[in-house]
């Protein structure tokens, strides 16, 4: 029996490959960056064609790094970024550059729609807020600004949809991705012409593939990419999934009692149910990566990619070429005390879950502040965008017993632990695993493959749950507070963010 898979996690700059066996055990990672095109503020692309090139060397590296051989691979699984738009022309060529998830040039179109009743009209069966980063405000734009490009496109691909193109040659959508677009009616899981055309993109209805599911196999490795990635030829390519499905797959989320954050670029919260829960504050109802089962989210761009920016401009010489940073901006961190750091951060760098067009802002500066202070308050301001999207989950549901973490706050012993003061809540991580999104994408072509029945039994086999972080009482007393400060200072540039453009 073949022994091991190859999950790809695609996110909006970083493309990691991952190895594991059907244990969980990673055996070997590869990564590489494709470049950020930012044409205009607001404006987030990636040449289509780099990004493909760069997964192909990604492949090869892991394949290289992990010693086994490639014959020895079961299947391969491919998630990434959710919403952005990677669409594909009839000339056989990316038909514009890829438009990542953080893009806001399209931010009027869920206004407009909101205020001529098509929202509200459509939302019974969208079961979530349009959002500008979503494919359908993205291709209502290209129509109303490059009708060339429209008119050129033969498919609309997430990114998981284009890589998985890239090496079967078969074009599907895949659910979990295409039920976060706005492009599909989720309560009745089908794409309908006539809602697109109520969005003033009826055009499109042909060109959204045929769908699939996760686990289910949706082509074989191409003579083409056995040559550019070494991957044998015929190797079972699943469906694969959308990144927050793929985490949430590898934190074992498999009953709605549970609940998960996943902080990379965007901070992702959520829990699982039967059915969608509408008409309430809940942002996002979309397919689960396991059939029967809708995600239930709150989300935005507003998680550990905030320190990314802040490492580049304020950090990037603290040590050495090549060395890493994070152990000691954690301990810089943490060097400062939470009760006296009276300085705050709007983690909005890309985007907001309070106004459209939020900035990233420190709030409390002074002449004694260092930028340890503005470190720490980066830290403690993704957490609490978390808490804000949390507190409307919880407004559905239940309190968890814990919360599972995943994303860049994750591998950071002292964010985890403000994860857990801020949340008044235990926090788990998943032990040994660094790559989730790839882990979750591995087990869904685990499962395409037959060595699982489905991601439940998966999840059991590969998934180990590290002991809970505990909130420390005191330290939760504190961020009450500063939470209520933090509210109330976004509540008050509410005001002032109508003044800016994109």
């Amino acid at each position: 029996m073949k022994k091991f898979v190859l999950g790809i996690d695609n996110g909006g700059t970083i493309i990691k490959a991952a190895i594991f066996n059907l244990d969980g055990k990673e055996i070997a990672v590869a990564s590489r960056q494709t470049a950020v095109i930012n044409p205009r503020p607001g404006y987030t692309e990636r040449d289509m064609d780099e990004l493909w090139r760069q997964n192909c060397s990604c492949i090869k590296e892991v394949l290289y790094a992990s010693g086994i051989d490639p014959n020895e691979v079961a299947g391969v699984g491919i998630c990434g970024h959710g919403k952005g738009l990677y669409a594909w022309g009839k000339n056989g060529k990316p038909a514009y550059n890829g438009i990542i998830s953080t893009d806001n040039r399209a931010w009027q179109y869920p206004q407009k729609w909101k205020d001529s009743g098509v929202f509200d009209s459509l939302y019974p069966k969208l079961g979530q807020q349009i959002m500008a980063c979503q494919p359908v405000s993205l291709l209502a734009w290209l129509k109303d600004h490059e009708r060339s490009v429209y008119d050129s496109i033969q498919w609309v691909f997430s990114v998981t949809d284009y890589i998985r193109f890239c090496l079967t040659g078969e074009a599907y959508s895949e659910a979990t991705n295409i039920s976060g677009s706005g492009l599909m009616n989720v309560r009745d899981v089908k794409t309908e012409e006539e809602m697109l055309q109520a969005f003033g993109i009826g055009e499109i209805y042909g060109k959204i593939p045929p769908l699939k599911y996760s686990a289910d196999l949706c082509g074989k490795i191409t003579a083409e990419a056995a040559r550019l990635t070494g991957l044998p030829e015929g190797t079972c390519v699943a469906g694969g999934m959308f990144d927050i499905d793929a985490c949430a797959v590898a934190m074992s989320i498999t009953k709605p009692e549970q609940l998960c954050t996943i902080t990379g670029t965007w901070s992702i919260n959520e829990f699982i149910a039967a059915k969608p829960i509408t008409g309430t504050c809940i942002a996002m109802n979309s397919l689960y990566a396991v059939p029967g089962w809708y995600l239930i989210e709150e989300s935005s761009a507003t998680g550990a990619g905030n320190l990314e920016w802040v490492i580049k401009n304020l950090y990037e010489h603290e040590v050495p070429e090549g060395e890493n940073i994070y152990p000691l901006l954690n301990k810089k961190a943490a060097s400062i005390d939470p009760g006296s750091c009276d300085v705050f951060f709007l983690p909005f760098l890309y985007g907001s879950n309070r106004h459209p067009l939020a900035k990233a802002s420190f709030i409390g500066l002074t002449s004694y502040h260092t930028k340890y202070h503005m470190l720490r308050a980066v830290y403690e301001g993704a957490a609490f965008s978390a808490k804000h999207h949390i507190n409307k989950l919880l407004s559905v549901r239940e309190k968890p017993a814990a919360v599972r973490l995943a994303g860049g706050a994750a591998n950071s012993a002292l964010w985890v632990q403000i994860y857990a003061d801020v949340l008044e809540l235990p926090v788990e991580t998943v032990a040994g695993v660094k790559e989730l999104g790839a882990m979750g994408a591995g087990m869904a072509a685990a499962v395409s493959a037959g060595l699982f029945r489905d991601c439940a039994q998966a999840a059991d086999s590969m998934v180990k749950i590290s002991a809970p972080v505990m909130p420390n009482s005191k330290l939760s007393a504190v961020y009450r507070k500063k939470f209520e400060t933090y509210n109330m200072i976004c509540e008050a540039l509410d005001k002032v963010w109508n003044r800016f453009e994109v």
